[in-house]
């Protein structure tokens, strides 16, 4: 048996009170944390020694019945424990470089949110939350496994929702051989979503693009409301709502692909790429539309989930340079070169040549290479592919003529 994490999101539908009851928490989450944040770094100079997070907790006891604080009484302890417990883990990350020294929450900026790790219970479409009660929410599916943690935020358009986080314990799964007949490669792009090894494309739907002029006129009408409006307050939700649709779409999207090539193969072979710097380049806001990060992101969990196999290729692997026939690399193909002709020959459309490539070098990965002997790949190991390495020339032709008449 293997215990799995998994995550249920759903959108609460609180009550007037209920919502007041809610933000109340949020503040007091915060309050607290700059509480903790403020007494280690005095701590810290007084002493130079840290204060830990068991001295914390008692300290946050004695404090909730002092005269000026006793309205902490009214939040729920779990909570206000789990605003020192971030604290805590906010510190050993910065200690362990993983993140930049913490800092202190302001009122404005600040993402209303807190977290319950026990005593949340769900029923009958409600959930209970200590210290408020019973709170509707829209649940579309039922939870399963045991719940570890309760997350409770709002977003930016004022709507609170909950995420629940489950440990499910799951049956190891079979040992066979993998077949690689049911082994894809899958190259990941800007003006195609992914394209496999197979042939087959999935256009990239570009949301954020086809919604930038709506964007746009929001964004104007935004600069020219008075500061401190109601018209002001309602052309910032306004984009609030634009942003949300243009990030929903999205994910949804991803969502039907990942999951549709998790129940039709049995390994995916996908190259690692840096997200994070290619977003940094004049392509980011292509890059970031793309959703390149959420792809793996979400292959990652749904192959352990449905006991698939994800072989992960390097980054610095040259596979739209490599021919998928004879292994030969061309230094000299450009970003521009859609269709390239080999030495021995062959001739590739760029982004199926990679995506072959991948599954090449992912068969590699997955150790059932060996014995399958009819090509090579790029380092002159012999494996079967499947699918063609090369297009044919009236393959070829009727791609260019359908991309010059388009």
């Amino acid at each position: 048996m293997t215990t799995i994490r998994k995550g249920y999101r759903f959108r609460l539908r609180p009550t007037r009170v209920q919502r007041l009851g809610l933000v109340r928490m949020a503040g007091a989450r915060r309050w607290v944390w700059n509480w903790a944040l403020a007494r280690r770094i005095d701590h810290y100079r007084e002493y130079g020694a840290m204060l830990t997070r068991g001295a914390l907790c008692r300290e946050l006891t004695i404090l909730k019945r002092q005269p000026t604080t006793l309205w902490l009484q009214k939040i729920d302890a779990q909570a206000l424990q789990a605003s020192v417990r971030d604290v805590d883990q906010a510190f050993q990350n910065f200690f362990a470089r993983r993140a930049r020294f913490p800092r202190f929450k302001s009122k404005k900026w600040d993402r209303p949110t807190f977290r319950i790790p026990q005593r949340v219970k769900i029923a009958n479409g409600r959930v209970f939350i200590p210290k408020i009660g019973w709170v509707r929410l829209r649940q579309s599916r039922p939870i399963d496994g045991r719940i570890t943690s309760t997350t409770f935020t709002e977003d930016k358009l004022g709507h609170w929702g909950v995420s629940f986080g489950t440990a499910i314990e799951m049956p190891d799964p079979p040992s066979r051989p993998l077949d690689p007949e049911r082994v894809v490669g899958i190259d990941q792009g800007l003006a195609n979503f992914v394209v496999l090894s197979n042939g087959m494309r999935i256009a990239a739907p570009r949301y954020f693009r086809k919604s930038e002029r709506s964007l746009c006129r929001a964004q104007r009408r935004l600069s020219r409301r008075r500061p401190g409006s109601r018209r002001r307050h309602r052309a910032r939700l306004r984009i609030a709502a634009l942003y949300r649709r243009v990030s929903n779409r999205r994910l949804d999207f991803t969502h039907k692909v990942t999951t549709q090539l998790v129940r039709t193969y049995d390994a995916l072979c996908l190259q690692d790429l840096a997200v994070t710097g290619l977003a940094r380049t004049k392509l980011a806001k292509s890059v970031q539309d793309a959703a390149l990060g959420q792809l793996l992101l979400q292959l990652r969990y749904k192959t352990k989930w449905n006991h698939r196999q994800l072989a992960l290729v390097d980054r610095w692997f040259p596979s739209s340079q490599l021919c998928s026939q004879c292994g030969t690399r061309n230094n000299r193909l450009s970003l521009n070169d859609g269709i390239w002709r080999c030495a021995c020959g062959a001739l590739h459309d760029r982004d199926i040549n990679a995506a072959i490539n991948i599954r090449t070098q992912g068969l590699r990965l997955l150790g059932v290479a060996a014995g399958h002997a009819e090509t090579k790949n790029a380092r002159r190991e012999t494996v079967r592919l499947s699918t063609r390495a090369g297009l044919d020339e009236t393959r070829i032709s009727g791609l260019i003529r359908r991309e010059c008449q388009g």
